[in-house]
């Protein structure tokens, strides 16, 4: 079985918003055999970055585009291929957005290799620990505490018993954090669990600080409350705050992950399939569940990335909580014909299908395509 086409397709909604929201655009990823069989991925990145990052001719021995790499190999072959991508493109790879479309690329394979033996990713990953994993709704702060604690209230009678709220107007002053936090707690109440994603605002001891206050409202834990390059920073707020410290959905493949979990950065660690791949994210999270830590998914975009997340996390016997955007987005909720969310009890579901266990719906496809190569 060989490789004969790698597709690109860039989807994107009509009104695209100022705002934190992957759910907006995406960069499909289809590959296809000389025997029939197609593997989907896609990208969380910039799509126009993530597709010339496929479509870039032949460089030199190691700056290749990718679907040069791939063309005529064998798909079902997927970690000698992880290495021969990463091998021939170290002088624009790495790190960052080609590890990212590498993960898709992954994803991808490992969706068409499901396919091939009629086998779930979950079951060819080693197997599941769990059927349905408790799933956290994940949407942005309102603008004020209470809009947020309206928001609350929504995915509270929706059935999710945990909720995060994320991201801007969060990092202005800390009367509005404050004011923030107390609205989503009042808003979801106090038996369901909350979780604050911060967005990466502040400095260390400002986010000690707003730990400090933060824990009078049982947060779960308190997300990238630093930049994400802050390695020093998370290492100290980690040993010094009273609540948990979670990241990770920033770091594309092992390399990005190691001194984090070398050095017991974090607490919760939430690893993002689409931007690690099969490959790389089932070493990352054995890695963290030797150093003690916790994993989590990172999942803030299509079907297709909930799906990938879901086999994975799925297979991780300590697994805990599922991030389940709840972004009122076509591409979040139409880009497959199966629905991918949770139930009403606040659980969501593991695919047992062939391979990712999704199929595209063609129609939506052709609605909101942008561009596309590889045909």
């Amino acid at each position: 079985m060989k490789i004969t086409q790698v597709i690109c397709q860039i989807l994107r909604i009509k009104n695209v918003e100022g705002k934190t929201a992957g759910t907006q655009d995406t960069l499909l990823i289809r590959i296809r055999t000389d025997e029939g069989f197609e593997g989907v991925g896609e990208v969380d990145s910039s799509p126009e970055v993530a597709k010339a990052v496929i479509d870039a001719p032949f460089s030199h021995m190691i700056a290749c585009g990718l679907r040069e790499l791939l063309i005529g190999e064998n798909p079902l072959e997927t970690k000698r291929i992880w290495e021969k991508l990463y091998r021939r493109t170290m002088y624009m790879g790495r790190r960052g957005a080609v590890i990212s479309v590498m993960a898709g690329v992954d994803v991808a394979l490992w969706d068409l290799k499901g396919k091939v033996y009629n086998q779930p990713i979950h079951r060819l990953l080693g197997g599941k620990h769990h059927d349905r994993i408790k799933a956290y709704a994940s949407i942005l702060f309102g603008k004020s505490g209470a809009e947020t604690a309206d928001i609350g209230r929504r995915w509270t009678a929706a059935g999710y018993q945990a909720v995060k709220f994320g991201w801007e107007p969060m990092g202005e002053n800390e009367a509005l954090d404050i004011e923030l936090v107390r609205g989503a707690r009042e808003g979801i109440g106090d038996a369901a669990e909350l979780l604050i994603d911060a967005g990466c605002v502040w400095d260390a001891r400002t986010a000690l600080r707003r730990a400090e206050r933060f824990k009078d409202y049982n947060i779960g834990w308190l997300e990238e409350p630093l930049n994400e390059d802050d390695l020093d920073g998370y290492v100290w707020l980690r040993d010094h705050s009273p609540v948990p410290i979670a990241s990770g959905e920033g770091e594309c493949g092992s390399g990005a992950f190691r001194p984090w979990i070398d050095r017991h950065a974090l607490d919760v660690y939430q690893i993002d399939v689409i931007r690690n791949g099969f490959s790389e994210s089932g070493y990352i999270g054995q890695r963290v569940q030797e150093n003690g830590g916790r994993l989590c998914n990172h999942s803030y975009k299509s079907p297709i990335s909930v799906a990938a997340c879901l086999h994975w996390l799925s297979t991780i016997k300590d697994a805990f909580l599922f991030e389940d955007c709840v972004e009122d987005s076509p591409i979040r909720h139409e880009l497959t014909h199966e629905r991918m969310q949770a139930d009403a009890d606040g659980y969501i579901t593991v695919p047992d299908a062939p391979g990712l266990g999704v199929t595209l719906n063609e129609d939506f496809i052709k609605a909101y395509l942008v561009s596309e190569s590889g045909w």
